[in-house]
């Protein structure tokens, strides 16, 4: 039987492994969602309410547990760990409160006497998610998938098998029907394959841009609806009307969040040149207060990179830059350890043609490009494949908002760090991905919008 290593990314040191499901039981968990479903849609909303409520307060309970656990498996840390718990049951109780009235029959107006809006679930979505936010980014998409009366089939990231397990179980305590959620043991071939089958209604999928084109194209030819989620690299503009100080210690864990591993992270800072050395003085400040070392010490901000490999990809792109000129202001780089340890770097003297403003950087790099005035550093947040979210620092709250307007990005923070929340659509342009999560909008992506006309 092949198997699935657990590696704690602190110690490089194996601390689990679990049997990948066969051909045959994959086909049978397909069978048994497909059942699932017909159950599960006809359970009353307010029945499938209080199981997601039930889901909630299993989290929260549990969370120093589960926190433990996400730390353990990705190296997260802990202070960052148990949170993210907590947001997920925040989540699954918000779209509980909200799924009776998105699901509401809406009438289609006076014109159309006896017309209607109906809202109906698709089917099984198969997950297909990745290891950086082990419950949040699975659980955030099922939290509104399940409320509307779909199921789902989770592909976690073969570096998360413990948490994709965990995660399965704690739907079973909850009491929720089996075969409405399972988590399937298999790797990336194998879930591609699983597009094209009959019990597969829709795919729900967050990662890279290659996996995800792949994704789109396989689910295009199978007549399948699909949300992608792609990453980005996101812009974070200080303008020289804005609080500085401000604009730093907020920038400081927009960058470093889950040691940079983060999709909606900054990672492009743009300067208009009034402030560019005050911004840059006190953002170094600030990150060299940063404690780096053990991810489950609750005082450690910077705890380990999930596989040597993100530490190679981030390496190259920092001796490109300062091939081409960049200057580091905080060295960082790689720490010898028995783990995946960087230490967070910030780099100034930075042009557009250096792959850190060209590429998404995956880990605790921080490049600091100053630019003439607000034109420029528009054009050049611009100047990206991805679009995902950005943010605009200026006093000028009509300034932002205007800036906001011409940003090409999914999602804008005005003074503010752009991160996920229940009553936001989550998702951008571009190659960051098609879709939405989160909101009424990311609950309709899985639902069929069917027009009933009476006569």
């Amino acid at each position: 039987m092949k198997t699935l290593s657990s590696i704690n990314p602190a110690t490089g040191s194996v601390i689990g492994e679990v049997g990948m499901h066969t051909v045959g039981q994959v086909s049978r968990m397909l069978r048994k969602s497909a059942e699932a479903f017909n159950e599960w849609k006809r359970t009353d909303v307010p029945g499938r309410a209080e199981l997601l409520h039930g889901f909630a307060d299993i989290l929260r309970k549990n969370r120093q547990q589960y926190g433990k656990l996400i730390t353990a498996e990705m190296g997260k840390t802990i202070k960052q760990s148990v949170p993210e718990v907590t947001k997920c049951a925040d989540m699954f109780d918000h779209f509980a409160d909200s799924a009776e009235k998105l699901l509401e029959t809406e009438p289609a107006g006076a014109e159309a006497c006896g017309s209607m809006i109906r809202y109906e679930p698709m089917g099984t979505v198969l997950a297909i998610k990745p290891w950086n936010f082990p419950f949040w980014q699975v659980l955030s998409a099922a939290a509104h998938v399940l409320a509307g009366g779909n199921v789902m089939l989770l592909k976690h990231s073969s570096y998360v098998p413990l948490c994709a397990l965990e995660i399965e179980k704690i739907f079973l305590e909850a009491g929720f029907p089996e075969g409405v959620f399972q988590t399937l043991l298999i790797d990336g071939r194998t879930a591609s394959s699983l597009i094209s089958k009959n019990e597969v209604k829709a795919v729900s999928f967050t990662g890279g841009h290659d996996a995800g084109q792949k994704v789109a194209e396989t689910a295009a030819r199978n007549m399948k609806k699909f949300v992608l989620e792609l990453g980005g690299s996101d812009p974070f503009i200080v303008l020289e009307d804005a609080n500085v100080e401000m604009a730093a210690k907020v920038g400081v864990p927009s960058r470093f969040i889950n040691t940079g591993q983060t999709c909606i992270a900054a990672k492009r800072f743009i300067v208009v040149e009034d402030v560019a050395e005050e911004f840059t003085e006190r953002f170094v400040e600030h990150t060299l207060k940063l404690k780096v070392g053990d991810p489950m010490d609750p005082e450690t901000d910077i705890g380990p990179m999930v596989r040597d490999g993100q530490i190679l990809l981030l390496e190259s792109q920092v001796s490109d830059a300062i091939s081409k000129g960049a200057k580091t202001l905080v060295p960082g780089g790689r720490i010898v350890s028995e783990g995946y340890m960087y230490s967070p770097a910030v780099l100034a003297n930075v042009s557009r043609d250096m792959r850190v403003m060209k590429e998404e950087t995956f880990g605790p790099v921080a490049p600091i490009i100053t630019v003439k005035n607000e034109e420029e550093a528009i054009e050049i947040a611009n100047d990206s494949d991805f679009g995902l979210g950005a943010s605009v620092w200026s006093q000028d709250r009509d300034k932002g908002l205007r800036i906001a307007t011409e940003l090409e990005a999914g999602m804008v923070g005005i003074n503010a760090f752009c991160k996920p929340e229940a009553c936001l659509p989550f998702g951008g342009v571009k190659k960051s991905g098609m879709g939405r999560e989160l909101s009424s909008h990311g609950f309709y992506e899985f639902m069929n919008i069917k027009s009933i006309k009476m006569i």
